[in-house]
């Protein structure tokens, strides 16, 4: 009923920190973060990957809800918000399926980091035929 809002509040979380981590990259040069041979991908712009999923998610969510008539453009703009048994239960699914859906989103997030690393470490395909 709700559960998207999990992940747009999340989402909200990571924009703020996403946009204070990009301000500070920008005012400090890169340094000390590797040598000019070894590309690094910025924190910011893995924060920008989860920005964009959490985004996603959440508005693909909420596009579902209101299709399904559970969001409606008048108060209290949820239909489970109109009666007490109604809003435990949106309560309850906020904190079991929004809340999962949310942790997955960024779990997926974490492998992509550390697959996106291991695929910059390793080293450009002519650099291994030379060390043959």
């Amino acid at each position: 009923m709700a559960c998207f809002l999990v992940s747009g509040a999340e989402a909200v979380i990571v924009t703020a920190i996403e946009k204070a981590q990009e301000a500070k990259e920008n005012k400090v040069p890169a340094q000390g973060e590797g040598s000019s041979d070894t590309p690094v991908i910025p924190f910011s712009r893995k924060l920008k990957w989860l920005t964009w999923m959490l985004w996603g998610g959440a508005v693909l969510l909420a596009f579902e809800h209101v299709w399904h008539g559970e969001v409606t453009p008048w108060f209290p703009f949820l239909t489970a918000m109109a009666d007490p048994a109604d809003t435990a239960e949106m309560l309850g699914e906020m904190a079991t399926v929004g809340v999962s859906m949310a942790a997955l989103i960024t779990v997926v997030w974490v492998v992509m980091c550390i697959v996106a690393n291991a695929i910059v470490k390793r080293p450009a395909p002519e650099a291994a035929e030379e060390n043959k």
